[in-house]
């Protein structure tokens, strides 16, 4: 198993503090999540109907010419390396990780990968935009000119938005081409979901824009019913409510602006970040996750990088909380 954020059992096991007593700023889920209405009562009593308006509503909303809703775009990841013959495989090295595994597990050759490298041997490359957890944005041409060298030759680009909706203006899918208008080109794949923007990661509701004949192979491979009744019906009125929408964006700017901020006063300036996170790189990141974790505050390390992503507090009382072990921590070589 990977390790992902959110991993309070870790957390608890390591540092004895209860479960419930613990500020988690491991993961980039938004902690202002999108206010769940009444379920009606009878989702729960039949299939999904996949006849409904979840497809169209999430093309106006994303972007998309055509689109499969799936559950959680990590269903997604676990199935495109089936649908291909063995390929190399490019990959950012410091990345959401899953796509790495995902694809080595189907015995597929990964190559870590950086922008300017010849693309000449790759059959796919992946790339997560914005990435996770640097927060560093491809430019939207270097995208297209990947996907253009990929498609003539039979590759593929996947581009992995799940970060996107608060910044929607750089999305790959706000530039499409006339050409694409009306179906995605042969070889691109993107990925989004309600997981992050929307907080609803709980729901598994992610979504695929490609070529429709690509679409119709994953949707066979993935078969029916993949999202149920009640998370089919959050995501149509999640994606219809322009107004959270559009007022979400702006508080989460402000938050990320300020958690930046907040960091810099603590001696931890970000190297890169998002409107859900912040991206650190500190020669004392293990120190500094223990020292947090001993507060009470649970942040996501990546030892190998010395990086921590720092998520955005969900209310006045965790910022102070999140200051206050900032505050608190001893550089140097002790123990703080």
């Amino acid at each position: 198993m990977l390790e992902h954020g959110g991993n309070l059992t870790l957390a608890v096991q390591r540092f004895g503090r209860p479960a419930g007593r613990w500020l988690d700023l491991s993961t980039g889920i938004n902690p202002h999540a999108w206010p769940i209405p009444s379920i009606p009562a009878e989702l729960w009593h039949c299939l999904p109907n996949m006849d409904d308006d979840l497809k169209k509503v999430a093309c106006h909303y994303f972007g998309f010419p055509q689109v499969l809703p799936v559950a959680g775009t990590q269903a997604a990841l676990q199935m495109l390396p089936t649908l291909r013959p063995y390929s190399r495989v490019a990959i950012q090295p410091l990345t959401y990780a899953e796509h790495a595994a995902c694809w080595a597990r189907q015995g597929h050759e990964v190559i870590p990968w950086s922008a300017g490298q010849d693309l000449s041997s790759i059959d796919v490359l992946v790339v997560v935009n914005p990435n996770n957890p640097t927060g560093e944005v491809t430019p939207l041409h270097k995208l297209w000119a990947w996907h253009a060298e990929l498609a003539a030759r039979g590759g593929w680009l996947i581009v992995d938005e799940a970060f996107m909706d608060a910044t929607p203006t750089d999305s790959l899918l706000s530039t499409l081409p006339r050409f694409a208008q009306k179906a995605l080109p042969p070889g691109l794949i993107v990925l989004r979901g309600l997981g992050k923007f929307f907080g609803l990661a709980g729901a598994r509701v992610g979504f695929v824009g490609a070529s429709p004949s690509f679409l119709e192979d994953l949707e066979d491979a993935l078969g029916p019913w993949t999202i149920s009744a009640p998370s089919r019906w959050l995501a149509i009125q999640a994606l219809r409510d322009i107004s959270w929408q559009e007022s979400m964006r702006h508080k989460l700017i402000r938050e990320s602006e300020r958690l930046h901020e907040l960091l810099v006063h603590s001696q931890f300036p970000p190297q890169g970040g998002t409107p859900l996170f912040q991206w650190v790189m500190a020669s004392q990141a293990q120190r500094l996750q223990d020292h947090l974790a001993h507060q009470g505050i649970w942040v996501r390390n990546f030892p190998k990088n010395y990086g921590i992503r720092f998520g955005l507090p969900g209310n006045e009382l965790a910022w102070q909380h999140l200051a206050k072990g900032l505050s608190s921590f001893k550089f140097g070589t002790g123990m703080s």
